[in-house]
């Protein structure tokens, strides 16, 4: 249970920063890429406030269902938080695979979600790194990922973003 969260049964922030560690690792020893995108979900509190925190569960269950569903078996997603979600995609062979996850997650948001007997349609943002041009520790790439991902939100939400580098 220290490793998985709770409510969605997907891997925690902890099991996720191991993970990444030893993607890493292995990017850095066969010299690949890799890939960490965070995404939040767009307008989250109005679920809560308009249908409950049960609601609002069973939307967060059902968003890492959707979500895992159009992952690799080596990419893995996890939980952060709240409404926030973490995914690795190791070994990708170039940046144009993450930006497919991203329109395959923005795509499959499309689709509202049944909750309640309610259609609840939400969207996400998606702040994408990619090692090691964005970071080089576990650290670094999630901290650019989420820069990357308030950068979506003020420019409208619903879409994803690369971290660029302010100098």
């Amino acid at each position: 249970m220290a490793t998985y969260d709770i409510l969605t049964s997907l891997p925690n922030r902890t099991l996720f920063d191991d993970r990444l560690t030893l993607a890493i690792e292995q990017a850095k020893r066969n010299k690949k890429k890799l890939a960490v995108m965070l995404f939040d979900l767009d307008r989250f509190k109005e679920v809560n406030d308009t249908m409950g925190h049960r609601a609002e569960d069973q939307l967060l269950k059902e968003v890492g269902k959707r979500t895992g569903d159009l992952l690799r078996k080596s990419d893995t997603i996890a939980r952060m938080g709240g409404d926030e979600f973490l995914l690795l995609l190791p070994e990708i062979s170039q940046v144009e695979d993450a930006i497919k996850i991203a329109r395959k997650i923005i795509n499959a948001f499309k689709n509202s979600f049944l909750i309640d007997h309610h259609k609840v349609h939400i969207t996400p943002s998606i702040g994408i790194v990619i090692y090691p041009e964005d970071g080089e520790d576990s650290e670094t790439l999630i901290k650019n990922a989420d820069i990357a991902m308030y950068q979506v939100k003020e420019k409208g939400r619903n879409n994803y973003q690369f971290y660029k580098k302010f100098i």
